[in-house]
């Protein structure tokens, strides 16, 4: 019996095997990536005489926010040498040996006690997420014939990542406190080596002709670069004010994403149990020392466990008579939660007096802070889609990940100033400071909500 058309519709096809390929070896990368950020802070202000560089918190701190900026700047340009340059698949091979040699060189810091190896480590991290993060979700998302299984196959891919940096972090703890640091930075090049080895053969068998030429060439098309019709249309007046609520969005993220990256250092090196200095919390369950990395974990475990939950209350709140709260009002939401953190790891040192902070402190910061995470972060791109006049979303597009960028370069500086403060005050500070702003993005809504013209934009998906 031949099924009809619209019961077709009612039962999409399965994923492609080759999107499977993609999120598999992506989730093993980000095993790598996030094993080694937690590494770098120990590694570098251990001492010595435990495998260490002997190093100050504030360097490690530094160190690791150029891990974390430049991933989020080079991708731009990995983007568009596999738009007009090269196979995007050569792209995502590439980016991944050259991510592994960078972990080889971590090792090789942990030989010779230079701090040049971790530098060099840095920059090839950085070069090869650059061909590879973006490409592998440009791949991922041409395996599709139909447009409108992308969310929800994203979301999976998402998932699975966080899946994947939940796995790497739980277990390279261990492996670091067996083996010691710099050997673990090889076990971070070891996923690498195999998520190109299963992306190589395993796509080459599932990807058919998608990803063997640049993106622009779009496989059998020529196509014929011409300027828009609109491209020197006059902006209008409310396409300027678009434009300044976008940059004003970026400006409130920039100071989120400040904030939420420095929440790691402060858990890692003042409340954390790796040092002799730090230790004042007690991570001790039993017998049992629960390892920093933890922290990471819980992070990558609230994204797969309570993403779903917030989406189901969103829609929830979409189909009541008062509607689903508005973009800005989430992001507002989202940085009082970050705000809610802070004031908590205030109150913690406050409690603890001369003694040591409960565990359970540092786990409702790190649910907190993910709650955050997971009502801004995904609103960005989204926002940018809506809002951005046609001619000019490319570009537009361009100043999030700056904004990440901004963000990541900068908290290592602002966590290496408020050490010369009292804990406390100089982290209660940083929580007032987020909270107004979140009290006025909530006081602007009405404000910024008119420009929404109400195009059918789809949200663009938060990598």
């Amino acid at each position: 019996m031949e099924i009809s058309t619209k019961q077709k519709n009612k039962y999409p096809n399965k994923y492609p095997i080759g999107f499977y390929v993609c999120t598999s070896a992506y989730a093993l990368e980000r095993m790598a990536f996030y094993s080694a950020k937690w590494l770098i802070g120990i590694f570098i202000a251990a001492e010595v005489i435990k495998g260490g560089l002997g190093l100050t918190p504030a360097d490690g701190a530094k160190m690791t926010a150029n891990l974390v900026a430049f991933t989020y700047l080079t991708p731009i340009l990995g983007g568009f040498i596999a738009d007009r340059w090269m196979s995007p698949r050569l792209c995502v091979i590439l980016g991944a040996l050259i991510m592994a040699a960078g972990y080889v060189f971590g090792y090789q810091a942990s030989v010779t006690s230079s701090p040049q190896f971790l530098w060099a480590m840095i920059i090839l991290v950085s070069i090869g997420t650059g061909l590879y993060k973006g490409n592998i979700a440009g791949i991922s998302g041409r395996l599709f014939k139909s447009k409108d299984q992308l969310d929800s196959a994203f979301s999976i891919q998402y998932s699975i990542a966080n899946m994947g940096s939940f796995l790497g972090t739980l277990t390279v703890s261990f492996i670091a406190y067996k083996i010691g640091f710099g050997k673990a930075f090889l076990v971070c090049a070891m996923f690498l080596v195999i998520s190109t080895l299963w992306f190589y053969f395993a796509g080459k068998a599932t990807f058919g002709d998608i990803g063997k030429k640049p993106f622009e060439a779009n496989e059998n098309k020529t196509y014929t670069k011409k300027v828009a019709k609109d491209y020197r249309t006059p902006l209008t007046l409310d396409d300027k004010k678009k434009i300044a609520a976008i940059i004003l969005f970026s400006i409130f993220s920039i100071v989120f994403w400040v904030v939420w990256y420095l929440t790691y250092m402060p858990v890692l090196y003042h409340w954390g149990p790796d040092f002799d200095y730090a230790n004042k919390a007690n991570w001790m369950i039993g017998n049992f020392r629960v390892p920093s990395a933890w922290f990471d974990s819980l992070n990558s475990l609230c994204c797969i466990v309570l993403g779903p939950l917030l989406a189901g209350l969103w829609t929830k709140k979409a189909k009541s008579v008062k509607g689903d709260m508005s973009i800005f009002k989430k992001t507002a939401l989202g940085m009082m939660l970050l705000s809610a953190a802070f004031m908590l790891m205030a109150t913690a040192e406050v409690v603890r007096g001369d003694g040591q902070a409960g565990l359970i402190w540092i786990v409702i910061v790190g649910i907190l802070i993910s709650l955050g995470e997971m009502v801004f972060a995904p609103l960005g791109k989204s926002f940018i889609s809506k809002f951005s006049p046609p001619r000019l979303l490319g570009l537009m597009m361009g100043v999030w990940p700056l904004a990440r960028f901004i963000a990541g370069k900068t908290y290592g500086y602002l966590f290496e100033a408020l050490s010369t403060y009292s804990f406390a005050p100089a982290y209660g500070l940083v929580a007032l400071v987020v909270l107004l702003c979140g009290l006025i993005i909530w006081k602007l809504d009405k404000k910024i909500s008119f420009l929404d013209d109400g195009e059918n934009v789809k949200s663009a998906l938060q990598n």
